[in-house]
């Protein structure tokens, strides 16, 4: 019978209704990945703008833990250079900046004073990087920081923020002050502008996927 011809299977004759569709599957649009989250400590000496710079790059309202200075720390803490300095971070600073849509960090600001070192190793978990931020007015106020991260080999990018827009030192005069060697990233910026800051993020990311590549050799 031409019915059980293959070659006419399925089709219809002229002049008689259309065989049935199959059924159509509804679209379902794929769901979005979600994007990858990135922990990085903002670190340095007491007073060099890790708050600050964590407020100027952060797309959120940053988290804050600032205490009032009183003359009760006057004994401690050290306010040579930043004696106009009126509050203190005693905990850690908080915020988060997109890089792109598949990559989200979360800024962890240390606290400066030595009398609270002991939460760093806290805040150091699940941290893939870090910047270390200089006050060239006071650079001996970073060096701790640069110790603990090179000790535990976190890989970490410099900046050097410009008080009140000022650079008198270039990059490779502030490298070779803190003994770096010269894979790590030394950059002048300005704490109080996200442009600047954002561009040291985007460094420390450049880094940590140098760094990744250099462990796989």
């Amino acid at each position: 019978m031409a019915g059980s011809d293959p070659a006419t299977r399925g089709t219809s004759a002229p002049g008689t209704p259309d065989a049935p569709h199959a059924p159509q599957t509804p679209h379902t649009p794929q769901a979005a990945e979600a994007p990858e989250a990135v922990k990085i400590l903002i670190a340095g000496g007491f007073g060099v703008g890790k708050t600050t710079m964590v407020g100027s790059v952060s797309e959120i309202v940053p988290l804050r833990t600032e205490e009032p200075l009183t003359s009760a720390g006057l004994d401690v803490d050290d306010l040579d250079g930043i004696e106009e300095k009126r509050a203190t971070t005693v905990a850690l600073d908080f915020g988060r900046i997109t890089l792109s849509p598949e990559l989200v960090l979360y800024l962890f600001g240390t606290p400066g004073q030595q009398r609270f070192w002991f939460m760093w190793n806290d805040l150091a978990i699940g941290a893939l990087g870090a910047v270390v931020l200089i006050d060239v007015r006071r650079p001996e106020s970073s060096f701790a920081a640069v110790d603990f991260f090179e000790r535990r080999g976190i890989p970490f990018v410099v900046g050097v923020n410009g008080f009140h827009g000022r650079h008198p030192y270039t990059p490779e005069e502030i490298r070779d002050a803190l003994a770096l060697p010269e894979r790590t990233p030394v950059l002048l910026c300005d704490a109080r502008e996200r442009g600047s800051c954002r561009d040291v993020l985007i460094t420390l990311i450049d880094e940590l996927i140098a760094s990744s590549a250099r462990d796989r050799r």
